[in-house]
Formats: C-alpha cells, sequence, structure tokens
C-alpha cells in the first residue's frame, strides 16, 4: 500500500506524523541547505516527494509577504503568516519545513502555540554559523 506519514516508520521505530520543523539563524548559516537536505532524506524515508513541503523565507518574502519590510511589527506578521501556513501543511498530513531567519523568540513561540493547540508537532532547530560563514 501506500506510505503515509502516519504509517511511516523511521529506523528507530517512531511514527511519522505531520509536524512543523522550524530552522532559525542567520542570513547564510545553512538554513536552505538543510532543509533541502532533511526534504531528501524524509522523501526516501516516505516513499513520497509530495508528503514534505519547505517554506524558505527567501521565497515567501517575494510572493505571500512581498508587502512586508523589515521593522519588527512586519518581521511579526511574516511569521505569524508562515506560522498559520505551516499549520495548514500540517492539517492536511504534510510535514512542513520552515527556513526562516525568524530573530524574535516570541514570533517564534507564536508558531509553537497555534501548532500545540492543534495537537501538532513543532521542533525549532537553531542554525549556530559564525559570523564569517555567514558573511562568505
Amino acid at each position: 500500500g501506500e506510505n503515509t506519514l502516519m504509517e511511516a516508520s523511521s529506523p528507530n521505530g517512531q511514527i511519522l506524523s505531520p509536524c512543523t520543523v522550524w530552522l532559525t539563524g542567520l542570513s547564510g548559516s545553512g538554513k536552505t541547505t538543510i532543509a533541502n537536505e532533511l526534504k531528501k532524506r524524509l522523501d526516501n524515508l516516505l516513499g513520497s516527494k509530495s508528503d514534505t513541503f519547505i517554506l524558505d523565507g527567501d521565497i515567501v518574502r517575494q510572493g505571500l509577504n512581498k508587502d512586508l519590510g523589515f521593522t519588527a511589527e512586519d518581521r511579526a506578521e511574516n511569521i505569524r503568516r508562515v506560522s498559520e501556513v505551516s499549520k495548514l501543511f500540517n492539517l492536511s498530513g504534510k510535514i512542513c519545513i520552515v527556513a526562516f531567519i525568524s530573530p524574535y523568540e516570541k514570533d517564534r513561540a507564536f508558531g509553537k502555540t497555534i501548532h500545540h493547540n492543534e495537537g501538532l508537532k513543532f521542533f525549532e532547530g537553531y542554525c549556530n554559523s559564525s559570523l564569517e560563514v555567514c558573511e562568505g
């Protein structure tokens, strides 16, 4: 039969279910690279390229959030919108990988809260690269 997110098992036996993996860090810290590698591995594990979706900050700012600038208020709205979209992906059965600078903890906490309120898993990872690497 078809592998679904609820049926697929990881090598350690855990059931994979819809969740959001939120990668944060400085511009150039490797968020997109890590997101792409994670998607590739999940696609291989699940046997499907359609069960995992990446929301990348640079891409989302060119479309959905092109009306926003970089003030604290606009950054908060940027993260609010992406949090809601990633939740919708989860509710439709998808794993969502978010790669956004998202510098403010309170904005990421909003995303975590709206996922948890729906019984969804939310994992946050900080891409810790040196300023030299980010500027390179």
